[in-house]
């Protein structure tokens, strides 16, 4: 019992968990606003019932609920855009700005097993944690 909760109360578990909450609530607030808002602006313009998630599409006797597929996709769109332009570009640019000169010029070499770039004194894969042989520069003798 003592290691499961050494391993719950690590940062990175506490950090994932209040993420995942955190993703949940602006789901939902993203579903909301385009079940809500968008698809009713949407049908104002395409001129149906003012509500394009409740469009059906009959075909055989069998319902296509395209409409709330509609409502579905702007959503994940609406998600993708607001993750990407509000935390990976940050956190992207934040990152190349406290990269060193050393992280930046040091020399590289590819993992043999997944084929990512990595340091060439490194002995394990960043990337795959595979064991690699590091490549150690030879300094000249005065």
């Amino acid at each position: 019992m003592k290691g499961f909760r050494k391993f719950l109360l690590r940062g990175n578990v506490v950090d994932l968990a209040v993420g995942v909450v955190i993703g949940a609530a602006f789901t939902s607030v993203v579903k909301g606003f385009t079940g809500d808002f968008l698809t009713p602006l949407i049908g104002l313009f395409v001129g149906k019932n003012n509500d394009l998630s409740s469009q059906v599409q009959m075909v055989h006797g069998q319902h296509f609920a395209y409409g709330d597929f509609l409502n579905t996709v702007i959503t994940f769109l609406i998600t993708a855009a607001v993750v990407y332009f509000c935390v990976v570009l940050p956190v992207t640019k934040l990152s190349a700005r406290f990269a060193t000169k050393a992280d930046v010029d040091a020399p590289k070499k590819d993992c043999p097993e997944c084929l990512s770039s990595i340091p060439a004194a490194a002995s394990r894969c960043a990337f795959c944690t595979a064991s690699v042989q590091p490549e150690f520069a030879t300094v000249p003798r005065q």
